[in-house]
């Protein structure tokens, strides 16, 4: 539009003023021209290296704690450090301005797990391949599963607007001419997944890596077809990008593959653990009889300094470490009520694997979330309100709550805010709250599996002291 209303005040002097004025006036207006639409300089001149990605388990979001995370944050982030430039995370609506935006030279590089395409490659530069990933058709429980593609044309399918799993779509229906879909736009994979797992549609396509995210707090999923088996994964940069620049992303992954900085990073976002939404029932009851007995009165302790009821502490524990001093997750947490560094500093904990300590101060920053919280909100609401913000963050939550809100629901009600968690990861949703995106589906799994947990110590394990409430 900038340009287009150049031209017409081109336009209008050309035919309305004598020609030496045009003379004089046509060579400014090129240059104003020319310098809007010039493509974004390269961190080798500016020291700033300008990011495009989107918002997404795998990709890029904002933690409990408000910090920047993701795969590809921590990829860019480190890329840029290595050069000493600034970072400026930018995030595309979709991927159809992803991609617009790269070709355009508005960015310097785009870094939101691309799959490299025939179609794509005609108009960005892409740079090493750092990862594979299958294509997967994702379909629900409820919905017979296709054996073949030709069953998936029976079926509902929804795929992103402009997406790699669009493309490859149009590929195969010259083999099956009645395969259709419906593809949609601002919708993210995850969304997408979503309506699958409650029954608004019936299949969609997702990453491998996508699919092993979400999968863990979202029932209801299930791997029918494989749609490709190998798609190469790469950074993406503008056809005319520089030369140096070019090289340094080469360099960069050369070097991160050999030292094994980036299968450790794969490794923190995306190695398969315990699926949250399936309570293990029969491991709280074998490892009550072995391991509970070792730290029962540690939890004892940790209730009468906070008046938590030490079987819902045991319970948390249960379900952060199973019951593991020296549990450590691929992303930092670590200890029996898995700690990040920050949340021991605060609660004065000096060594996370020590598990006395570290239950003493799990108990204190639960105690913390719940004094947090609205004075409206009653036990033993109050209690799943601030298991759940032990995971997503007292930011996250209020945000829930607002969300509930604003959607008619009651937000101090748990029952009501449990089914609006899992919006927060939700880009129609998440760009409209303060916090902005966060895994919300996590955060209601972890909460809903401590109930059971707690549930099933209270019909087994004497209360010790009088509780901070009945349920």
């Amino acid at each position: 539009m900038y340009r287009i209303g150049l031209t017409r005040k081109l336009h209008f002097f050309a035919t309305n003023k004598p020609t030496y004025l045009w003379l004089l006036v046509a060579p400014l207006l090129a240059a104003v021209l020319y310098w809007h639409w010039r493509p974004l300089a390269s961190p080798i001149v500016t020291g700033e290296l300008v990011v495009l990605t989107r918002i997404s388990p795998t990709t890029f979001y904002i933690d409990n704690e408000g910090n920047p995370a993701g795969f590809e944050y921590d990829l860019v982030n480190e890329f840029a450090r290595e050069h000493d430039w600034k970072l400026k995370i930018e995030v595309a609506d979709n991927l159809d301005n992803l991609i617009t935006e790269t070709a355009e030279g508005r960015v310097n590089i785009a870094a939101a797990g691309l799959s490299v395409t025939s179609a794509r490659a005609g108009r960005v530069l892409f740079g090493p391949s750092y990862a594979t990933e299958k294509e997967l058709v994702i379909c629900g429980t409820g919905v017979a599963k296709p054996r073949s593609f030709a069953d998936l044309a029976k079926l509902r399918l929804e795929v992103i607007q402009g997406s790699s799993h669009a493309e490859r779509l149009v590929e195969l229906r010259q083999a099956y001419p009645d395969l259709h879909w419906v593809e949609v736009s601002g919708h993210s994979t995850e969304e997408l997944l979503e309506r699958v797992s409650t029954g608004l549609s019936d299949c969609t396509v997702a990453d491998s890596s996508t699919f092993a995210a979400v999968s863990t707090y979202t029932p209801g999923l299930v791997d029918a077809l494989t749609l490709t088996d190998k798609r190469d994964i790469a950074w993406a940069m503008p056809l005319n990008a520089d030369m140096g620049l070019r090289q340094a992303v080469s360099d960069f992954f050369r070097k991160i593959r050999a030292n094994g900085r980036l299968e450790q990073l794969r490794k923190r976002y995306f190695s398969l653990g315990r699926h949250l939404g399936d309570a293990d029932i029969q491991g709280i009851l074998s490892r009550r009889l072995t391991l509970l007995p070792k730290y029962r009165d540690d939890f004892i302790k940790a209730q009468a300094a906070t008046g938590l009821d030490w079987r819902l502490l045991a319970a948390l524990a249960y379900q952060e470490s199973q019951w593991n001093p020296l549990a450590t997750s691929p992303t930092g947490v670590r200890g029996i009520m898995m700690l990040t560094t920050d949340t021991a500093d605060r609660m004065h904990v000096p060594d996370r694997l020590d598990a006395a300590s570290s239950i003493l101060g799990g108990a204190r920053y639960l105690n913390m979330l719940k004094d947090q919280l609205s004075e409206r909100i009653k036990e033993p609401d109050r209690t799943w309100f601030a298991l759940a913000a032990y995971n997503v963050g007292i930011g996250h939550l209020e945000d829930a709550r607002r969300l509930a809100q604003r959607l008619g629901k009651n937000p101090d009600s748990w029952h009501d805010v449990r089914e609006v968690l899992p919006l927060l990861s939700n880009p129609n949703y998440a760009d409209k709250l303060r916090y902005g995106y966060a895994r919300g589906g996590e955060g209601k799994v972890l909460a809903e599996n401590v109930r059971l947990y707690y549930q099933i110590l209270k019909r087994l394990e004497p209360s010790q002291f009088n509780v901070a409430f009945q349920n």
